[in-house]
């Protein structure tokens, strides 16, 4: 009876090593998957901030306070995005946003106090593209003449 278990116990770890092995091989021949934006991995549409601020102004005082005591709490929550900080004297201060298709979408942050300046970081951070629509090109067309005809500078009214 012991012989008989020993053979059970051998086979069943036969068995255990052939499939470890079979595994094995079905795990190589799998393909192995594209990763895409949507697909599996999050690719941020966004790549870049800018912020400009001036030093003077009084239109900056909520920037300046943003930079000082928020900047590096927003850096550290979005490790993806590259902010960059830089001085624009005597204008308003802005926020541009660089996006992976090339736009870039611009936010003004004039007399805005830190909070409102972190909502506006969000849209930029939550946007999908810097423009959604489709710029129209060449105006419109008609076959039709206008109702009030063409307008002639010799024409008396």
């Amino acid at each position: 009876m012991s012989s008989y278990l020993g053979a059970r116990s051998m086979t069943t770890s036969a068995l255990a090593k052939a499939s470890a092995t079979t595994a094995r091989a079905v795990k190589r021949s799998l393909p192995v998957p594209a990763f895409k934006n949507g697909m599996g991995m999050y690719v941020p549409a966004i790549h870049k901030i800018k912020l400009e601020y001036c030093e003077r102004s009084g239109s900056s005082r909520g920037a300046i306070q943003f930079l000082k005591s928020d900047l590096h709490k927003f850096a550290a929550a979005h490790p993806h995005i590259q902010i960059v900080v830089t001085p624009r004297p005597s204008k308003h201060p802005l926020a541009t946003g660089t996006f992976a298709s090339g736009r870039d979408k611009v936010l003004s942050l004039r007399n805005l106090d830190p909070t409102d300046i972190r909502k506006q970081l969000r849209l930029l951070t939550d946007a999908a593209d810097a423009l959604n629509k489709h710029p129209v090109r060449g105006g419109v067309t008609s076959t039709t003449k206008a109702v009030r005809g063409i307008w002639s500078p010799f024409k008396q009214v």
